[in-house]
């Protein structure tokens, strides 16, 4: 079964400095139909003025990661960590027992663009903790380059969650397929361009959630970059 989940239907703010949409219920934003996707709660589309951001925060017992578009997204948390977060660079932040952290865009002529992704994790109160890879588009380029996992593996950042994460890019030709395993759960997110999904097209801002079903084939993309989540019923 596929169900189409369209960047229409979204829940939608508008703080001013802060522009986001949600796929799932969050914060202002409640439908009791999308409160998330197995272990996956929150997929917001955020887009931060210049000069602007979230101001220091606290979160508990959440993977996040932070994905972005264009522009860059700077951190800072109360373990320690600084960094800029660019294009290409997948960054993971467990929340575990406690974490207090702000995010900002210190640019002054540039919108940061990016996805803030909340998964469920399968152990709680851990030391929280933090992890920023980068990949080449070209790892990405007509394939589904692991980007996040349990384990690491391929060296994907590690999440405490029972969840692996693909990021790809299609044009023209290029194709991918994903074998889909029983019992669980795949969003597929499209962050930009148009794709489709097992015979279904979507566009920029657009999902797919897929139960039941054995395979994932991804095929006629014109410039699409693509998320796909394999999750926990």
């Amino acid at each position: 079964m596929l169900t189409l989940r369209k960047s229409a239907e979204r829940g939608y703010a508008d703080h001013g400095w802060l522009k986001s949409f949600h796929s799932f219920s969050f914060a202002g934003y409640y439908d009791p139909a999308h409160m998330g996707f197995g272990n996956l709660r929150v997929i917001n589309e955020d887009r931060i003025a210049p000069g602007t951001g979230f101001g220091t925060h606290g979160h508990k017992d959440m993977e996040i990661i932070s994905y972005v578009m264009s522009g860059a997204l700077g951190h800072k948390d109360s373990i320690g960590n600084g960094a800029s977060i660019p294009p290409g660079d997948v960054q993971r932040m467990s929340a575990g027992k406690g974490i207090q952290h702000s995010e900002s865009n210190h640019a002054q002529d540039a919108t940061t663009h990016f996805l803030q992704i909340w998964i469920e994790p399968n152990v709680k109160s851990i030391a929280p903790g933090y992890e920023q890879k980068s990949f080449a588009e070209s790892e990405k380029r007509g394939a589904l380059r692991l980007v996040a996992s349990n384990d690491g593996a391929q060296g994907s950042v590690t999440v405490h969650a029972d969840a692996k994460l693909y990021a790809g890019l299609f044009d023209g030709g290029e194709s991918a397929d994903l074998s889909l395993a029983p019992g669980r759960k795949t969003w597929v997110h499209l962050v930009r361009g148009e794709l489709q999904v097992n015979g279904h097209t979507l566009q920029a801002g657009d999902a797919a959630g897929l139960e039941s079903e054995g395979n994932l084939r991804l095929t006629d993309g014109k410039d699409a970059e693509v998320l796909v989540f394999d999750l926990a019923a």
